[in-house]
């Protein structure tokens, strides 16, 4: 393999493979429909191969499938334990591998970027990648001033690939149903769509990161690695040791994953303020912890600039939840859009609607669980809860849609982690409005 298949109709006939061997695999072991978030129940063998076979395909192709397979993962938390099993670690490949680039095409990408003499600016290169993501993979090397480095070389072909995979995804909706019922993949994919044009070009990467760098230079609980050079498609870094998060995931202590779950809520609230940035692809995949206890934070290819106002608006109507002020609620989903106009609500049922989902900073500690993860799924997107029905009439407003997912996704990863924290102190000191004024 020289480049990712670029191709629409190669890269369509891979994505097309998926629903028949879904299908095909389904037809063997469909079982009874259970309640809330899984449709099906489908023997363990049958789903390990369908997990394989995903993995399989997003990572052979790279690019925006790859991209949404990483996405997908981060909710697998609120799979049903006997679905989320055989899922879990084909998911988790997706968040830290992929099929290698051959050395040749490596090599010659580098040279397109940093010159025909690249090799002048490293004391050693590995060719051998060390990780993958969706759109370029990673090598370590050493840079000529002694530094361990971290190179990201992006794919050849990557920008015709994302537009083409995420083109078809939008199609194949129906398929991601099996993985997670309770999912409506479209506008995740379109949102995508709208920000992966921008993640193509790594000088804009570049300068995300080296705004987080200046604003987490002196932090004891974060850290994020330095820019050492960059270019539109080759981003080098210094190069960061530490136990990845899906580690944790599997197998850390409980005092460690409490600890990992603390840092992460600490940068999704302090970012903003912090950087003026919210990182906005929170995967395990994309953390490290140190071995001095601090998170590492890796890829800034997605990030996003948060206004204030907005910031503002859900801290105060987030307060007014917990206070149990349903008008005052109410008037301010209908301000930002949340709420059309002319549609009459019953501010009590709405109000009953979110304060289960604050729950985690309704209290001075709380406990993050694939169990109330689930429990919160089940309740939102069963046909038969009222709050599914009501959910119905809420309108996400496209500028919030960025926050949204970022915060589902963070969420997502602190229920994998199953980590306690006391995450309301965390959102008082951060997130404007929320303290009583």
């Amino acid at each position: 393999m020289t480049d990712i298949p670029r191709r629409a109709v190669s890269r369509s006939a891979k994505l097309a493979s998926l629903p028949i061997g879904f299908a095909g695999r389904a037809a063997l072991g469909l079982g009874k429909r259970v309640t809330g978030i899984a449709s099906e129940v489908i023997s363990n063998e049958v789903q390990q191969r369908t997990a394989e076979h995903l993995f399989s395909v997003l990572g052979q192709l790279k690019g925006g499938a790859m991209k949404f397979g990483q996405a997908l993962s981060v909710f697998e938390a609120a799979l049903p334990e006997e679905m989320a099993g055989p899922y879990r670690a084909a998911l988790t490949k997706l968040q830290e591998a992929a099929p290698p680039l051959p050395a040749a095409v490596v090599h010659k990408a580098i040279a397109a970027e940093l010159g025909a003499d690249w090799r002048e600016h490293f004391r050693e290169f590995d060719d051998k990648p060390a990780a993958a993501a969706s759109i370029g993979q990673v090598h370590r090397g050493v840079w000529s001033d002694g530094r361990v480095v971290a190179v990201k070389v992006q794919y050849p072909g990557a920008g015709q690939a994302l537009v083409s995979d995420l083109n078809q995804l939008g199609r194949l909706a129906n398929l991601f149903r099996v993985i997670q019922p309770g999912l409506d993949v479209k506008p995740l994919v379109n949102e995508l769509k709208a920000r992966v044009v921008e993640e193509l070009d790594y000088e804009l990467e570049a300068s995300a990161q080296r705004a987080f760098a200046t604003a987490y230079a002196d932090d004891d609980m974060i850290y994020v690695p330095p820019v050492v050079a960059s270019s539109p498609r080759v981003l080098v870094t210094e190069w960061v040791d530490g136990t990845p998060l899906s580690t944790l995931i599997a197998s850390g202590t409980q005092a460690d994953r409490d600890a990992a779950g603390e840092r992460l809520a600490l940068l999704h609230f302090s970012a903003p303020h912090q950087a003026g940035l919210l990182h906005a692809d929170p995967h395990p995949g994309n953390f490290r912890i140190l071995a001095d206890g601090r998170l590492g934070v890796l890829d800034f290819g997605a990030v996003a600039r948060v206004p204030a106002g907005m910031l503002e608006q859900i801290g105060r109507l987030t307060r007014l939840a917990l206070e149990g002020d349903a008008e005052g609620v109410l008037a301010g989903l209908r301000e930002e859009g949340f709420i059309k106009p002319d549609l009459e609500i019953d501010a009590q049922a709405v109000l009953d609607y979110l304060v289960p989902i604050l729950q985690p900073i309704a209290v001075e500690e709380f406990h993050f669980t694939r169990s109330w993860l689930r429990s919160e799924a089940t309740r939102l997107a069963n046909p038969r809860s009222p709050a599914y029905q009501l959910g119905r009439n809420l309108n996400l407003p496209p500028s919030y849609l960025l926050v949204h997912r970022v915060t589902l996704g963070s969420i997502g990863v602190l229920c994998q982690l199953e980590a306690r924290s006391r995450y309301r102190e965390i959102v008082e000191e951060w997130l404007p409005g929320f303290a009583t004024p």
